[in-house]
C-alpha cells in the first residue's frame, strides 16, 4: 500500500491548479468564506452514498408502484420460453459462443444426435432468456421516466430564474468566482446520483447488445458533472444536463406506451421524441452548448488544461448523439422505403409503431 506521503503526493499531482483552473488563480481562492460559497471536490463525496439509496429506491419503486401499474395495464409477468436443459449445450453457450458457426452446429448433431434446426432453436431460446421480460422492461422505465421527470421539471423551474439560461456569456462572467447556490448544489449531487446508480445498474441488470455505447455514455456524463462542478463551470453545466432530460423523458414515456400495447400513444410519443431528440442534441446543443464552450468562453475567460479535457468530453457526447440520431434517421428511412423494420436496442425499440403512424399522415 502507497505510504501517507506518497498518496498526498498523488493527490497533489491530480488536483494541480495549472491544470483545474485558469490562469492565476489557486484553490484557495475558491475556499468557502462567510460572504460566499463556491463548488468543493468534497461536495460530490455525497454523491457516492446517494447513489446506493436512488438504486434501493429504485427497487422498491418497481416493485411496489410500477409493478402494480404494468399489471393494471395487463403487461404479463411470463418471460420468454425456456430451452430444455441441457449441460453440453449451457457449457458452449456460457463458456465458448452464444452463436455458434454452421461447424459447431454440425459438431455438436452429432455429439448430442440432435439435427441442426433444434439446436439453432435451442440457442434462440437460451439467448432470449437473458432478455429481460416485457414486465421488467416496463417497470425500468417507469423508474426512469419518473426521475427524468421530476429532475427536469426542476432543472426547468430553477433555470428559468437564471441569467444564463438566457444569455448563455452570464456563464464565463466573473468566472470562476461564481458563488454556488443551494439549486445548483442539489441539481448536480443528485444527476450525478442517478448516473451513478444507472452505472451501477448495468453490472447487475440483465446485459443488453448496446451495454458498451451506454456505459460510454454515463461515464461520460459522469465525467462531465464531476469535472464542471470541480472547477465551477456549473453554470454551463445546468444548461448541458436540462437539454439532455428532456428528450428521456418522452423516449421513457414511448417505450412504457409500447409495452403496454398503446400503439396511438406510442406512435404519437416516439415521433415527439424523434424530432425533439434530433433537433435539440443536433441543433439546440451545438448552437447553444457547444458555441458557449468553445468560443463564448474562449473569448471572455480563455482557454487552460482542464477547459480542453472539458469541451472534448463535450463533443464526445456529441458524437454519441450523432451516432443514435444517424440510427433514427437511417431506420425510419428505411421503414418507408421498404415497408420492414430492422430494430436497434434500447432507443430505438419504438420503430415499428412509428413507421405505421408515418404511413397514416396523409
Amino acid at each position: 500500500l502507497p505510504s501517507a506521503a506518497a498518496m498526498a503526493g498523488i493527490l497533489a499531482w491530480f488536483w494541480n491548479e495549472r491544470f483545474w483552473l485558469p490562469h492565476n488563480v489557486t484553490w484557495a481562492d475558491l475556499k468557502n468564506t462567510d460572504e460566499a460559497t463556491f463548488p468543493q471536490a468534497e461536495d460530490l463525496y455525497l454523491a457516492c452514498p446517494l447513489a446506493f439509496c436512488i438504486f434501493m429506491i429504485r427497487l422498491i419503486f418497481e416493485r411496489f408502484i410500477a409493478r402494480p401499474c404494468a399489471m393494471g395495464l395487463k403487461i404479463q409477468a411470463n418471460g420468454p420460453q425456456k430451452a430444455q436443459s441441457n449441460a453440453i449445450l449451457e457449457k458452449v453457450f456460457t463458456a465458448i459462443t452464444k452463436h455458434p458457426d454452421e461447424k459447431r452446429l454440425e459438431g455438436l448433431s452429432k455429439q448430442l444426435d440432435w439435427d441442426v434446426r433444434t439446436i439453432q432453436r435451442w440457442f434462440r431460446q437460451r439467448r432470449n432468456q437473458e432478455k429481460p421480460s416485457t414486465l421488467a422492461r416496463f417497470c425500468e422505465s417507469m423508474w426512469k421516466f419518473t426521475f427524468y421527470l421530476y429532475i427536469f421539471t426542476y432543472g426547468v423551474r430553477f433555470l428559468k430564474k437564471t441569467p444564463w439560461l438566457w444569455n448563455t456569456k452570464e456563464c464565463w462572467y466573473n468566472y470562476p468566482y461564481q458563488p454556488l447556490t443551494v439549486d445548483i448544489h442539489y441539481y448536480y449531487v443528485l444527476e450525478l446520483s442517478f448516473y451513478l446508480s444507472l452505472l451501477f445498474s448495468q453490472f447487475t441488470d440483465i446485459r443488453r447488445k448496446d451495454f458498451l455505447i451506454m456505459f460510454l455514455h454515463h461515464v461520460a456524463a459522469i465525467s462531465l458533472i464531476t469535472f464542471s462542478y470541480v472547477n465551477n463551470m456549473a453554470r454551463v453545466g445546468t444548461l448541458v444536463m436540462c437539454l439532455h432530460d428532456a428528450a428521456d423523458v418522452l423516449i421513457e414515456a414511448a417505450k412504457m406506451a409500447n409495452y403496454a400495447k398503446c400503439q396511438i400513444l406510442c406512435n404519437l410519443l416516439f415521433a415527439m421524441f424523434a424530432i425533439l431528440f434530433i433537433s435539440s442534441r443536433l441543433g439546440v446543443y451545438p448552437v447553444w452548448i457547444l458555441n458557449t464552450t468553445l468560443f463564448e468562453s474562449w473569448e471572455i475567460v480563455g482557454p487552460y488544461p482542464s477547459w480542453w479535457v472539458f469541451n472534448l468530453l463535450l463533443i464526445l457526447l456529441q458524437l454519441l448523439h450523432s451516432f443514435w440520431s444517424y440510427l433514427i434517421v437511417k431506420t425510419v428511412c428505411r421503414a418507408i422505403s421498404k415497408g420492414k423494420v430492422t430494430l436497434f436496442p434500447n432507443k430505438s425499440i419504438m420503430f415499428s409503431t412509428l413507421v405505421k403512424f408515418l404511413k397514416s399522415v396523409p
